[in-house]
């Protein structure tokens, strides 16, 4: 993946991240040789929450003159009309699928196609303000001043009422991960950031996350063993190690409006949870504690398997005997065998993806 072509400026106007140009005090322009920014939309069963998302993005100044590009990539959706829509739009590009590889395949290749040097990483359930990939623009130019190692960077997230949404953390452990079990769900991973000011963080969201294309080819991108959820730690994971600085900054705001705290979580959605967290203990905790987690997870599985049978709903009891079985693949190494089972329960997730399909307007 090349990087984009040097910048030349053309004003040196430098209004602050996340406000509109005052009167009087111009945009920073620059004359664009190939796009600076490349926007990555992962959709699943999310072709109307996709196509709204892409024509708020088209508004913004940076689409029309080349500065920015968006690149959809679909994990084999239902097909939709929308999407034949979506691929005439200019400075629009769309990649199919023929089957669910997961949330971190698809962002890899979306980002292998692309031509940005920052890569910005959005949830088709996400609505951005006027303006939004410009300031974006801005602040991918001019972070370099601020820290010439940030590689990334994650913004203010808001619920749909306005209020705030967690949106960062500390890296989990054993520890934190079984006291998590008592605080509400939307505070397990995530901790709600100060918006006094940017500040270097552990790791943030992959739902609004822009990364340096030099720091995603370092680190290789996100690691495809994860199906979906904590790729994102894993990420700025790796990248703090190969020395590389996370960001937080709440000058730049999206608004999410389906998080996963805020839904159920049925049995197939929860093998895929569980999996994930399961992988990123394998990977970065020490030995003993991801055995321990993996003979905790095992013990609720087979708890819910035994309440799902007592309530006579068998897809529910088949869904954790799976989660069992991935435990001990999980456990042994058997990654193959593992990745069967998410593509098992991935066959149930196209109704629970499509069910707030249309439903990402304010308020």
């Amino acid at each position: 993946m090349g990087l984009a072509a040097p910048i030349h400026t053309e004003m040196y106007a430098a209004p602050q991240l996340g406000s509109r140009p005052r009167p009087g005090l111009p945009r920073l322009r620059v004359a664009i040789g190939t796009p600076q920014l490349s926007v990555v939309i992962v959709n699943f069963c999310q072709w109307k929450n996709t196509a709204r998302l892409t024509r708020q993005l088209r508004q913004c100044e940076a689409i029309r003159r080349g500065a920015a590009e968006v690149v959809i990539v679909d994990n084999h959706s239902p097909k939709n009309s929308l999407a034949k829509s979506l691929k005439k739009l200019s400075g629009v590009s769309v990649v199919r699928f023929g089957q669910n590889y997961g949330f971190a395949k698809a962002v890899n290749r979306g980002s292998n196609i692309s031509r940005g040097e920052w890569v910005l990483l959005l949830n088709p359930d996400v609505t951005v303000t006027e303006g939004f990939l410009d300031d974006v623009l801005e602040a991918a130019q001019r972070f370099p001043a601020v820290d010439p190692k940030a590689g990334v960077i994650g913004f203010q997230l808001r619920n749909r009422d306005g209020t705030k949404q967690a949106s960062s953390g500390a890296f989990p452990t054993l520890r934190r991960t079984l006291a998590g079990l008592v605080l509400p769900r939307s505070r397990r991973r995530c901790q709600h950031q100060s918006l006094m000011g940017r500040q270097p963080v552990p790791w943030v969201t992959g739902g609004c996350l822009l990364v340096r294309r030099d720091c995603f080819e370092q680190v290789r991108g996100l690691d495809e063993t994860f199906f979906l959820y904590y790729e994102d730690v894993d990420l700025c994971q790796r990248a703090r190690s190969a020395g590389w600085s996370v960001w937080y900054e709440p000058d730049l705001r999206v608004t999410h409006h389906f998080p996963l705290h805020s839904r159920q979580v049925p049995a197939p959605l929860r093998l895929v949870t569980r999996h994930a967290l399961l992988t990123y203990a394998r990977k970065h905790w020490a030995g003993w504690q991801a055995k321990l987690l993996c003979g905790i997870v095992w013990t609720e599985a087979l708890a819910r398997e035994t309440v799902a049978r007592r309530r006579k709903n068998p897809a529910a009891a088949a869904c954790f005997q799976q989660l069992r079985g991935l435990v001990a693949d999980v456990y042994h190494g058997r990654e193959r065998e593992a990745q069967g089972r998410i593509r098992y329960a991935a066959k149930f997730l196209d109704a629970m993806a499509g069910e707030n399909d249309g439903k990402t307007q304010e308020g």
